[in-house]
């Protein structure tokens, strides 16, 4: 029974594929750095997302408030 070969996984980085067994401990560490900044980036994008939703509605309260008191 023939064993199947797994390929090491590698990434791409300014269209150059790199192994990622082939890399330093510094690379992957700045790897890892990179991937968890664009994780925050996207939580902090869908915060925004939210915040801005609040806004608008905390807006049009005030505004419904404001003609209500005239």
């Amino acid at each position: 029974m023939a064993t199947k070969k797994e390929k090491d996984p590698t990434i791409t980085i300014d269209g150059t594929e790199y192994s990622l067994g082939n890399l330093s401990d510094n690379a992957k560490t700045q790897i890892a750095n990179l991937r968890y900044a664009d994780a925050e980036i996207v939580n902090l994008q869908n915060q925004l997302a939210i915040f801005r939703t609040a806004r608008i509605s905390y807006a049009e309260q005030l505004k419904k408030e404001l003609s209500a008191a005239k």
